[in-house]
């Protein structure tokens, strides 16, 4: 099998031989099985230091679940708050679905479905430690919607020049390594 050049396309005689997809393509975390990834917010790994994750549930409409299933939404300002002993998903934009007769509001609050003892949790976080709750990625789940949300505090302009030299030096030492490999 050629080279097709689309996302995730890996020669087949790589597979093969070294029993897992390697080359142009390969996904840096693996999707669990029965997981169907929506959208990550890649954002957040920069701006912040991600602490402990918990993964919620949503309350969504028709027309969402049918827009997500299609692929569009954006994390990259999405958060959540705690009010009244309720989790709510503030800031994710979920397009609304052209020509639906009873559409949706693309960036209203969106109710999560977390334990009590989660939330409190992330409450106590919150309050003591100052720290904001980020969603890291959403994606289907056994054919339900969820959303990874993460604890996280925020890194300072020293941390993000930091990670991007980290990022600089792993790219450049990825490419040695490819260019020996290559001859």
């Amino acid at each position: 099998m050629a080279w097709s050049g689309a996302p995730g396309a890996v020669d087949a005689g790589k597979t093969a031989r070294y029993g897992v997809a390697v080359g142009r393509g390969t996904k840096k975390e693996k999707e669990a099985p029965g997981e169907k990834l929506i959208v990550r917010n890649k954002r957040a790994t920069f701006e912040y230091q991600l602490g402990e994750r918990y993964e919620a549930g949503m309350s969504l409409i028709g027309s969402e679940v049918k827009m997500l299933r299609a692929g569009g939404a954006d994390l990259s300002d999405a958060w959540c708050a705690i009010h009244q002993g309720e989790a709510f998903l503030n800031g994710a934009n979920i397009p609304e679905l052209p020509g639906a007769a009873f559409g949706h509001v693309a960036k209203r609050p969106r109710k999560l479905l977390l334990h009590k003892e989660e939330i409190e949790d992330i409450q106590r976080a919150v309050d003591r430690d100052g720290m904001t709750v980020v969603a890291t990625r959403m994606y289907f789940k056994e054919g339900r919607a969820k959303v990874e949300l993460a604890l996280a505090k925020g890194k300072k302009a020293v941390d993000k020049r930091e990670s991007l030299k980290e990022k600089e030096a792993d790219r450049e030492a990825r490419a040695a390594v490819a260019r020996a490999r290559r001859g």
